[in-house]
């Protein structure tokens, strides 16, 4: 029987984005090790809210809450009807499908929130999960929390232009007895994102086995020149089966907002209402309101954000490869996922000599699989100049430990 400690344990924060400060502070050993190499802090474990600001209505729209009062603090748990329909027609315009307001979505305290609340939904103790790796670290760790028993899913994404999703292996966890499915899209860390015929596949054979699907959009709006995107909701999977959670967290840079939505099978919906009526009651009242800036940005907005991170992905790329290292081409979301070649000391080490002689904070890629320990993820959603030059000290630092 698993024990109070060992489920906490699987939720492991020490490489949570944020989270830097308590990797040892003060740790002088690393020093001693190397000199320092000068250059502007970058913390590549999240986005910089800074360099890539919010939307301009964001903040008038949250004092239009908070002008509200008691009628937008204490919504429903669910979340105010009105936004909700308002939010339901932008996403049922975006992913090609109708979306139920009422039944079938629910406002979160973040995607994070939505998450836990959809997990929680679908997952006993006992259940067989099937996990995509790599992918992000949240997915394995509720799993575990939950008393599930993860059936990894491959995922070849260095193999070719669509995600590398090894169809085998999951019709396989689907035969052994999985009936959850859950993965992100684009990828995160890698930034691929599935084809067509993958979503088809995905969706087929969730159908033939009659398999819950949640599916992480997050970053689906930040979607680079020439990338096709097929929304699973869309396609020929029972509308019952499926639970798509996106928000405006991360290309509209609302993170502090601590906004999701999670939206599909109305009964897997409603078990998600049920536990956010305990765990935190809605998504923050006033803070709802900045949902009605979503995807109503000024015109103009969103392409001039999608081609300012292209410009970064870029330079980031063509620094990586002059180095030699193998990384793919992220085809949406603002994250890379480089490996290193091989080292005189281990990844988790690196990573570490990173924060202390270079400046550069990364997250370790053993958080998104167990066989991508010698990868690190950067989110390049930062100042231009600054993350070109910490890939440069990223590059400088590979080579001064290079085996």
């Amino acid at each position: 029987m698993t024990t109070i400690a060992e489920k906490f344990k699987a939720l492991a924060t020490d490489n949570a984005p944020g989270q830097e400060a308590r990797q040892g502070a003060g740790d002088t050993e690393g020093l001693m090790r190397g000199e320092r190499l000068s250059g502007e802090p970058v913390d590549f474990s999240h986005g910089d809210v800074d360099a890539f600001t919010p939307p301009p209505d964001a903040l008038g729209a949250f004092l239009e809450g908070v002008g509200q009062g008691g009628q937008q603090a204490y919504t429903e748990y669910r979340g105010t009807l009105d936004i909700r329909q308002r939010v339901a027609g932008h996403l049922a315009r975006f992913t090609g499908a109708p979306v139920d307001a009422e039944a079938g979505m629910i406002l979160t305290p973040g995607t994070q929130g939505a998450l836990f609340l959809a997990m929680a939904a679908t997952v006993a103790a006992g259940d067989k999960v099937a996990i995509v790796q790599p992918d992000y670290f949240a997915n394995r760790k509720l799993a575990a929390f939950l008393g599930g028993t993860i059936c990894p899913v491959r995922l070849d994404y260095m193999a070719g232009q669509s995600a590398g999703l090894d169809l085998n292996d999951l019709r396989a966890v689907f035969e052994a007895g999985a009936r959850v499915l859950v993965f992100s899209n684009p990828n995160n860390p890698t930034g691929a994102v599935y084809s067509r015929e993958e979503i088809a596949a995905i969706a087929g054979l969730a159908s033939e086995f009659g398999a819950a699907v949640i599916v992480d959009q997050l970053y689906s709006r930040l979607s680079y020149e020439g990338t096709e995107y097929t929304h699973l909701r869309a396609g020929q999977i029972g509308a019952d089966q499926v639970i798509t959670i996106i928000g405006p967290s991360k290309t509209e840079s609302l993170s502090g907002y601590r906004l999701g939505v999670a939206f599909g099978a109305p009964a897997v919906i409603a078990r998600m209402e049920k536990l956010q009526a305990i765990v935190s009651l809605r998504a923050a009242g006033y803070n709802q309101a900045v949902f009605n800036t979503w995807f109503e940005e000024p015109q103009g907005w969103m392409s001039e954000r999608i081609r300012v991170h292209q410009a970064i992905r870029d330079d980031l790329l063509s620094v990586f490869k002059q180095a030699g290292m193998s990384v793919r081409t992220p085809q949406a979301g603002s994250y890379l996922f480089p490996e290193l070649p091989s080292l005189s000391v281990e990844p988790q080490d690196f990573v570490r000599l990173l924060r202390l002689q270079a400046h550069v904070i990364v997250t370790p890629g053993s958080e998104f699989g167990p066989d991508t320990a010698s990868s690190i993820r950067l989110n390049f959603s930062q100042d231009h100049a600054a993350a070109v030059g910490a890939a440069h000290r990223i590059v400088e630092m590979v080579r001064r430990y290079a085996d």
